[in-house]
């Protein structure tokens, strides 16, 4: 190792543990924190994220940087140093324009709305989580001109969880999608009036548990290096590459929710606990996008595991856990009801083509509180008359409606397109897998996943954050991002599913 570059990986490691040491808490505070702490919590969270932030500012980073750029220059674009030097200044040039008392107030401001949006939600109340949320609206505008944007505020923060995208490319994105899902989507759920109430039977919580975690272990999810717990919201999180937390949701009502939540979840995780060991306690150790990072949990929880291969062999224990429920039902009919499309409320309980719409709805209501269009107080009726537009219903109660996800309490304003991204890139993923592994289906009927789980880790998941989402989307094979390998295999598979030309 060169010299400047072990100084900096040095400079960089206890700044790194500090963030670790934060979403630590952060991870507490959504399972096990007593609600009383909520005030002391926001403190420490305010204290960390400034101690961090004023160390990775200091004028010693970018020395150290600049002389660890002389030392990797001629090295190879995606090697390990020369992209410790490139991601790292890129995070550098961004976090100087930011002053820590804003980083603090930030930390603490999402720690208390947090709580607040959890209290609102179980009431059905959004009055109590509106002036946190008010908050954080301006804070977010705040950071954003900080940041600086040549086109739109939402592009600095939009850029915060996908790397030099802007909203004029989502938008032409959704808008080429849109014109594609809204005729399909009605030609589907038309054809499908089927209903399914074997979903909605009681169903042991421990044994859904049980069941969820047998399959991730199937996946190839560590347990040695990683554990579910319970949360408001499912969620991932990482304290570091050898210690990756999932958290799920389990309904004893409604038995999709918490076993395909967990698949889901563990598909970020298998992200996590794949990135090579050699870039631990560095910038590096992370996803390269938050839709490269949704690429991966959506390719396991819906191509992987609602797919008719899948269940052709896990449908049987499924049905020996759960025979009072399940036992007169066949694994068509099974497969059928998992994958039925209906316009409905929640986004996590959607099917996998309405799904982007819930994206696109809020996607709209975002850029209409940064832009000033729509005042905070008026959020929940425009809510409902964009639910009425993209899904076809009103929410009857604010829990079911503008309250349903934790995203705005964590201020994270520009979060929500990488969703419908990871979608798009979910698919051009996997085709590409399929092409390379010319059994992968028959593997997935014999419940193996091994070949899998390594292209996916050689593809992408060992890089961390060394290259962009195109750049790693092209180094696998599978193009630029585009939503129509995505759109033709919704078409395909319903097609098939219904029996009807699509």
């Amino acid at each position: 190792m060169r010299v400047a570059l072990q100084e900096l990986r040095d400079h960089l490691a206890p700044i790194v543990d500090l963030r670790a040491a934060a979403a630590v808490l952060g991870w507490d505070q959504e399972t096990y924190m007593p609600r009383g702490a909520i005030e002391a919590r926001a403190a420490q969270l305010g204290t960390l994220g400034r101690l961090a932030h004023e160390l990775f500012v200091a004028e010693e980073t970018a020395a150290l940087l600049a002389a660890a750029e002389r030392e990797t220059e001629g090295m190879e674009y995606d090697s390990d140093a020369a992209s410790l030097v490139r991601v790292t200044q890129r995070d550098l040039d961004k976090a100087t324009k930011l002053p820590s008392d804003l980083v603090a107030e930030l930390a603490r401001a999402s720690s208390m709305a947090q709580q607040a949006w959890q209290e609102a939600r179980d009431n059905a109340d959004f009055s109590l989580f509106r002036p946190h949320l008010e908050r954080l609206l301006a804070l977010s505008v705040q950071k954003a001109q900080n940041l600086g944007y040549e086109e739109h505020v939402y592009d600095a923060l939009l850029d915060e969880y996908e790397p030099g995208m802007t909203k004029s490319e989502v938008e032409s994105l959704f808008r080429r999608l849109k014109s594609d899902l809204v005729p399909l989507a009605e030609a589907i759920t038309e054809a499908d009036r089927d209903q399914h109430p074997f979903l909605s039977l009681n169903y042991d919580v421990q044994s859904q548990w049980d069941f969820g975690v047998d399959i991730m272990r199937d996946f190839g999810f560590d347990f040695e290096r990683g554990r579910q717990d319970r949360s408001a919201h499912p969620f991932t999180t990482t304290f570091s590459i050898n210690d990756v937390r999932v958290t799920t949701r389990v309904h004893g009502d409604f038995l999709p929710a918490g076993l395909f939540g967990s698949l889901h979840e563990c598909g970020h995780a298998l992200y996590e606990q794949g990135i090579s060991a050699d870039l631990e306690r560095t910038p590096l150790a992370d996803g390269a996008s938050l839709g490269v990072h949704e690429s991966q949990s959506r390719l396991w929880e819906i191509l992987v595991g609602r797919s008719r291969e899948f269940w052709t062999h896990y449908y049987g224990p499924l049905q020996a856990r759960f025979p009072d429920q399940l036992g007169d039902v066949n694994q068509e009919r099974f497969y059928s009801a998992i994958n039925k499309v209906e316009r409905t409320l929640i986004r996590v309980e959607s099917d996998e083509v309405t799904y982007n719409l819930h994206i696109m709805l809020r996607f709209d209501l975002e850029i209409a509180m940064l832009e000033g269009r729509l005042d905070v107080a008026d959020l929940p009726e425009a809510w409902n008359a964009k639910s009425e537009e993209y899904l076809g219903q009103v929410p009857p109660d604010d829990a079911q409606g503008v309250l349903q996800d934790i995203h705005w309490s964590l201020a994270a304003f520009g979060y929500f397109p990488t969703y419908a991204l990871g979608n798009l890139l979910s698919v051009q993923l996997f085709e590409r897998a399929k092409e390379e592994l010319r059994d992968l289906e028959d593997q997935i009927s014999r419940g193996q996943f091994g070949d899998l789980l390594t292209w996916l880790r050689e593809r992408i998941h060992r890089h961390g954050r060394k290259l962009t989402a195109n750049e790693l989307l092209l180094r696998a094979g599978a193009g630029q991002l585009t939503a129509g390998p995505w759109v033709e295999h919704i078409r395909r598979k319903y097609a098939d599913l219904l029996g009807v030309k699509l």
